[in-house]
């Protein structure tokens, strides 16, 4: 037999913070903890197996839950409790116990036993093993305390087994609701008898929420979907936009189209783009349910669909079940979660796939139409561990490339795609932002318009027109010719205030100056030479700090990259100001890493303790679209209290293409001692999307390697011009990370050793704070904080080392190192030429011959 217990709702509770332990016999649940409610609805189905009838009872207790309860009190403070035995419930009427209201019993001890516990709402059935109860929310659409109307006299049960009195529902109010209640209850407990069963190890909770699931009230089917998304809007909670899921990404575009229209045209229920998806597809039995408004700790919109998958060559057709959900919705940004089972397939009971849509919009187009760009990422989630995990994610990653290289064509006939010639009209932008400038006279009308300058100038022209208007007096006192003195104190005073204003107004028009002068050289200059030429448009600062309690701060930015800077112009007096400068960096020989901004208050010092905020740009983990429209928030005590922020667009160009890459893999061969060959476009592609780098990343070389941990772990180390990368696959279980080359602060050789299986190792030491993306591949971390990977059995540990030990220096070495590690070894050379020529010397007296031979030496 099994019991099913619906946990209503409570009343008049004595704490706000509240939840329901259920027990019977040694099976336990519980309801989720509704917080800052003393009428708590919970709506909550829990089933329970009953194995004798006329012994057992289910006991219900009320706790409050407390986050400071502490390690003994785990349940919180009981408020109170109910019993009732099973047998009660079945010599009711059809074995089924209305929705009827129970007054907690006063706890035995506890600071609420001389109050009055409040009730509880419940109703029970009893119904056989055939029966299936798996629907959830069974009474919840339309039960309210509000609609329950109590007799005067106690409602007690069959045999009258209880001491608590507990009010029935009054009939002829609520016929209509008991009316609703049988008819669910009939549906769901005289189904057909090849219902599904649960063995008797998972009875205890055969179809009610666990205790960590919360039970939703489901709202009817919504009128249109343009009136779904206005209920979503309308609760739009704070929730940022989620990240992209760890599978990877199965499709990242610029469509010519608002954010709301895209998503309407992919999910609305009469979707013409959907139908002619299936059917390019081959799907067949398509299921569409309505958007359905899901309450509770979340609300959520939500649609289930089902269908049967075109057969492949290697699995036949299957029948899937999505369940989509809205997660974000506020008009402008959209993230649809979508979770597809497919039981069908090989091991399909082991897995699940999930997708994640988001829409966002895209970046502003010249022509000030408007753009959305859809990102759509997955994952696998096993719910079990299996051996064939590696060949079950490879099977989805293909078939997930095939669904959506089908998906990506036709949305690309019905919507425009934008190219980076539409997206990133660098030309436009730029020309856009010199027309912006502002004059210098609007900037001096708003600097110098304020009291100080106004009443000093004020101050001066009487002053002056008093001294026109007056005649000479007669020299008196200390006075002689050619020197005046005040002749009371009142003027002295007045005096002093005018030379004190003066002296203000100076130094304001002094300071001006300094600012326009600091404007210089950087603003508008084109960058000379060719090769990586880096373009930064600085449009504007929101919100930034000042470091004076009172006034505002005279903000610049500095750019520094490559061991190059730049500076932006002053602007004066505002917490928010709006520089479009434009700021380009000679051209540089390598591809840039890392962007650093900092921004500085003219008036201050100009060291890190005192700037206005900081923050750091890292190109390989931005898109080139993205790059060219992006908010910069700022790092700092003084930044993160303010929020400050800055909107950039950037522009990395190669002026020369695949001749710029040559020459610098030419560059490199000089330093690595060995012959570096441009890789294929295909294998370069294939590094690009394994740990999602820009398009202009390109391989230098890759060696096969353990990385030493716990347990040494092979796989590939990868080199390119900007990072250090590793990747494994073990059995299905990926190890992958990555750092920048400006990351290393020192890379160390170790000799081989026992521990090392007699392999050499090769460290690298990273700088304090940085590669935390990385952590989880370092073997340890110093008392520096410095992360250390350990790498070991390079096939040639001499080559790999000294192309690393050669790319990390050349990478980080700045020109005047380079140029002082020359001269020394130069000065070197130098030396041991004279040291030989010496003891030629002098051995060419006292011999007749002198032969010199240079043997190769293995090191």
């Amino acid at each position: 037999m099994k019991l099913y217990v619906f946990v209503l709702q409570g009343k008049d509770l004595l704490a706000r913070d509240s939840y329901v332990k259920l027990q019977l016999g040694y099976y336990k649940s519980k309801t989720r903890i509704l917080r800052n409610n003393s009428n708590p609805v919970w709506n909550e189905e829990f089933v329970f197996r009953v194995d004798d009838i006329h012994d057992e009872e289910v006991v219900l207790s009320v706790f409050h839950y407390d986050d400071d309860s502490g390690l003994f009190h785990i349940f919180g403070v009981q408020l109170g409790r109910v019993r009732v035995p099973v047998w009660s419930i079945a010599a009711e009427d059809n074995q089924m116990l209305p929705p009827t209201w129970f007054s907690l019993e006063k706890p035995k001890n506890g600071k609420f036993n001389d109050k009055d516990c409040g009730k509880l709402l419940l109703s029970m059935c009893l119904r056989g093993e055939g029966h299936d109860a798996a629907s959830n929310n069974l009474l919840s659409p339309h039960l309210n305390a509000e609609d329950l109307i109590e007799f005067e006299s106690p409602y007690m049960l069959s045999h009258d087994v209880f001491s608590s009195k507990a009010p029935r529902l009054h009939i002829a109010e609520g016929k209509h609701l008991m009316k609703a209640v049988v008819s669910r209850l009939e549906k769901i407990f005289h189904k057909n008898e090849e219902a599904s069963r649960n063995g008797d190890s998972s009875s205890e909770f055969s179809s009610g929420p666990s205790d960590y699931e919360d039970s939703v009230e489901e709202h009817p089917p919504c009128h249109s979907f343009e009136e779904a998304m206005e209920m979503m809007q309308s609760r739009e909670s704070e929730q940022e936009m989620p990240e992209n899921l760890q599978g990877g990404i199965l499709l990242d575009q610029v469509y010519l189209v608002f954010p709301s229209d895209l998503n309407k045209f992919l999910f609305a229920s009469d979707s013409q783009f959907m139908r002619e998806l299936v059917e390019l597809q081959g799907t067949t039995d398509v299921q569409e349910g309505p958007w359905v408004w899901k309450s509770g700790d979340m609300s959520c919109l939500t649609r289930t669909m089902s269908y049967t998958k075109a057969a492949t060559k290697l699995v036949k057709a299957v029948k899937a079940t999505e369940q989509q959900t809205y997660i974000r919705a506020n008009g402008r940004e959209y993230a649809i979660l979508v979770n597809v089972s497919t039981p069908d397939v090989p091991y399909g009971n082991t897995f699940n796939v999930e997708l994640l849509y988001k829409l966002m919009p895209g970046p502003e187009l010249p022509s000030g139409e408007d753009s959305c760009r859809l990102s759509i990422s997955w994952a696998i989630n096993f719910h079990q561990t299996t051996m064939m995990r590696g060949m079950i994610e490879g099977g989805v990653r293909q078939g997930m490339k095939e669904s959506f290289d089908l998906f990506a064509n036709l949305l690309g006939k019905n919507l425009k795609i934008l190219d980076s010639t539409d997206v990133l009209d660098k030309d436009h932008v730029l020309a856009t932002l010199e027309t912006e400038q502002q004059s210098v006279w609007k900037l001096a009308v708003a600097y110098f318009c304020n009291f100080t300058v106004v009443s000093g100038a004020f101050m001066l022209l009487y002053v002056i027109v008093h001294i026109l208007l007056c005649e000479p007096n007669k020299i008196q006192g200390l006075e002689f010719y050619g020197l005046e003195l005040p002749d009371s104190f009142g003027e002295l005073i007045t005096c002093g205030i005018l030379v004190m204003q003066l002296k203000r107004v100076y130094e304001m028009i002094s300071h001006f100056a300094q600012a326009r002068l600091h404007r210089g050289s950087d603003h508008g200059v084109k960058g000379q030479g060719d090769g990586w030429v880096l373009t930064v448009a600085l449009i504007e600062g929101v919100s930034l700090a000042s470091l004076e309690s009172v006034g505002l701060p005279d903000p610049y930015v500095v750019f520094t990259c490559n061991g190059k800077t730049t500076t932006s112009s002053v602007k004066l007096q505002t917490c928010d100001p709006q520089w479009n400068d434009i700021l380009e960096f000679d051209a540089m020989e390598e591809p840039p890493s890392v962007l650093d901004v900092e921004v500085f208050d003219f008036d201050g010092p100009f060291d890190q303790a005192t700037s206005l905020g900081h923050g750091e740009i890292n190109f390989l983990k931005h898109s080139s679209t993205e790059l060219a429209d992006m908010w910069v928030s700022l790092e700092g005590k003084l930044a993160q209290s303010s929020q400050s922020k800055l909107h950039l667009r950037i522009f990395l160009d190669n002026k020369k293409g695949v001749e710029t890459i040559k020459e610098y893999l030419t560059k490199m061969e000089k330093e690595v001692g060995k012959k570096l060959n441009l890789r294929s476009p295909h294998k370069n592609s294939t590094f690009q999307k394994l740990f999602a780098l820009p398009a202009e990343e390109f391989l230098i070389s890759d060696f096969t390697c353990y990385l030493k941990r716990k347990m040494p772990l092979q796989g590939r180390l990868f080199l390119s011009a900007r990072i250090v990368g590793f990747y494994a696959n073990l059995f299905g279980h990926k190890t992958k990370f990555f750092f920048l080359w400006e990351d290393i602060d020192d890379i160390q050789v170790l000799p081989p050793s026992l521990a090392s299986v007699g392999s050499p190792l090769l460290v690298v030491i990273l700088r304090k704070g940085r590669g935390l993306d990385a952590m989880h591949g370092a073997k340890s971390q110093d008392e520096g904080g410095r992360l250390r990977f350990y790498f070991q059995s390079f096939v040639s540990f001499n080559e790999a080392s000294r192309i690393i030990m050669a790319l990390w220096r050349a990478r980080t070495l700045t020109p005047d190192q380079k140029a002082q590690i020359a001269e020394e070894q130069q000065d070197g050379e130098v030396s041991m030429l004279q040291d030989a020529g010496s003891v030629l010397y002098d051995e060419d007296a006292k011999m007749s011959r002198v032969c010199v031979a240079e043997l190769p030496i293995n090191m």
